[in-house]
């Protein structure tokens, strides 16, 4: 409404008073709210803002953000850019916002078969098995390999489980389901057995190639299943195929399983049968305490021949000094991955993964909190740092690489807040903590979502280990107190099961698929209060007295302990 107009109507008003005469004095105004710092902060975090760095980094230009690639360098010189423009000082004590990350890219195409008696049922490479080297060699090979079905593929003391007992698998091909083993007590999940429903780090398919490496297996085959790992086989087919980056070590990664690999549970099927095995009743048996491994009378072959390449990629890294001298030298980290899947001219349409909600969102909103943060220094205590990863699709190197070669001290590095994926759908009244019950950093959450008049939840699946599959599971596993929190499901003003269909359609029709792009129905009002409440958990922590602690039961809480004892 223009000035004038406004002048108007108000004169229109006092006449009407006059005329009707004033049969009381006018109420005085109440005075207007005091505006704190934060809040002031938190209402500069803008939907438009967002959704033009997401379209920046989201378009074809940047060719699907895959590290190596001219996209991937123009995703970390746009970083930079924003940072600097914000006023922000370089996160690297060096002087610059970029911390290297090599990595070994290894391109490799596959062939193979498993032998049954005379018959060879040959693996169809992607549509029913995908198989992987971290080896960085030209070619790997694995020659009639005795398989060997390993359950879970779970060694677990603290459970009393073992799912190796009594059999040498060194030079053998394992054959493991994925997740944790589903053990039973009156009919229900076993709450004291691997976190009952929630799914344990036993569970994750890193762990079943890690424990292969450490038994000395030929190769590691994890049979895929759409409801228990999370996501449908196009996502394995897709994400295992083409370019692989990895993290090379002094033997040439050598001393790992030679073979990671894939199959769907269809071909699982057809494997067990031809072998003489009822698939579904060893399913039964490996959820069962005293599980023994089965050998199958099938062997299986690989080749792997393999394209070798060294690349240089970057995490990107802003400071802000914290305005407490006591408190500076003291860091929260806030981290977003900024890669994607790069581009496959074998897919539909123009094959770029342009990762619009994975991830570019999650980096527009941590260069939104920065923006923020940086308008506001007097707000924090300790030190903010601002991590933007490389290669998390890749398994989660880059921020494995900071982890492992920290630019600030980890023992004085009080949390860690991760966002990967915002809320694109609108506002909810709730939020779900990802891996409820692991720190002190949940009742922070609590709070700012009370103020906000949402309530916090626990995840809806946590058997789909979604707290072992994001940036901050590598600072948890060096004991860094770590956030994974994300809008719910209740879509404010939409019916209870709105968000759910939604969040279900993205898994089904466009995560990590060329489709994950920016939509006509975005609405980033939900986003913008998601990162509000990051903002402003990250300014409790800034300034608590305390630092955030681990739960009693966290199997973190150890690593943490020492790190505090060692000090």
């Amino acid at each position: 409404m223009t000035r004038t107009s406004t002048t108007r109507l108000l004169s229109l008003a006092v006449a009407a008073s006059l005329l009707l005469g004033c049969q009381k004095a006018a109420e005085p105004e109440a005075p207007p709210a005091k505006t704190s710092a934060i809040d002031e902060a938190a209402a500069s975090i803008r939907s438009d803002e967002l959704m033009a760095h997401i379209r920046e980094l989201a378009s074809d230009e940047y060719e699907g953000r895959m590290p190596g690639t001219a996209g991937g360098r123009k995703t970390v010189a746009y970083l930079e850019q924003q940072l600097k423009a914000l006023g922000l000082k370089p996160g690297n004590p060096d002087g610059s916002y970029l911390q290297a990350v090599p990595l070994a890219g290894i391109s490799g195409t596959s062939r193979g078969h498993i032998q049954i008696g005379k018959k060879r049922l040959p693996l169809d490479f992607p549509n029913n098995a995908v198989a992987v080297t971290s080896h960085y060699q030209p070619e790997v090979s694995v020659k009639d390999s005795p398989m060997v079905f390993v359950g879970y593929g779970v060694q677990a003391p603290e459970y009393d489980w073992d799912d190796y007992a009594g059999i040498d698998v060194k030079g053998k091909t394992i054959v493991m389901l994925v997740n944790d083993p589903p053990v039973q007590k009156d009919g229900q999940l076993d709450p004291q057995m691997f976190g009952g429903k929630a799914m344990t780090y036993y569970g994750r398919w890193t762990y079943k190639y890690e424990i292969a490496s450490a038994l000395g297996a030929a190769a590691a085959i994890v049979i895929h299943e759409t409801q228990a790992a999370g996501y449908p086989w196009e996502v394995v087919s897709k994400g295992w195929s083409g370019e692989q980056f990895v993290t090379k070590n002094e033997q040439d990664n050598t001393d790992l399983v030679p073979v990671e690999s894939w199959i769907s549970q269809d071909l699982a099927r057809q494997l067990f049968s031809d072998a003489g095995q009822d698939f579904d009743a060893l399913m039964a048996a490996a959820a069962t305490p005293g599980f023994k491994p089965v050998p199958l009378k099938a062997k299986a072959s690989y080749t792997i021949s393999n394209e070798l390449r060294t690349v240089d990629s970057h995490n990107v890294i802003a400071r802000l000094p914290g305005h407490d001298p006591a408190l500076r030298d003291e860091h929260v980290v806030l981290t977003a991955h900024w890669d994607h899947l790069g581009n496959d001219g074998r897919a539909e349409g123009d094959g770029i993964y342009n990762g619009a909600l994975d991830n570019a969102s999650g980096t527009a909103g941590l260069l939104e909190i920065a923006e923020a943060a940086a308008a506001q220094p007097q707000l924090f205590g300790r030190s903010l740092l601002f991590l933007f990863v490389t290669a998390e699709e890749q398994g989660l190197i880059g921020s494995r690489h900071y982890a492992q070669n920290p630019l600030w001290p980890l023992d004085k590095t009080v949390a860690n807040i991760n966002m990967d994926g915002l809320n694109v759908w609108g506002r909810t009244a709730d939020v779900v903590v990802v891996g409820r019950g692991q720190s002190s950093l949940e009742d922070d959450l609590q709070q700012v979502a009370q103020q906000q008049g949402r309530k916090v939840l626990a995840e809806p699946t946590p058997e789909k280990g979604y707290y072992y599959r994001s940036d901050h599971f590598e600072f948890a596993k060096v004991g860094v107190p770590a956030l994974y929190a994300e809008s719910g499901n209740q879509l404010i003003g939409a019916d209870a099961e709105a968000g759910k269909r939604k969040a279900e359609e993205y898994v089904a029709n466009d995560y990590h698929k060329p489709s994950d792009e920016i939509k006509e129905d975005w609405d980033l009002s939900g986003a913008v209060e998601d990162l509000q409440m990051y903002l402003r958990i990250a300014e409790r922590v800034a300034n608590a007295q305390q630092w955030p602690q681990w739960r009693v039961g966290s199997e973190f809480k150890a690593v943490r302990d020492a790190q505090m004892q060692a000090e």
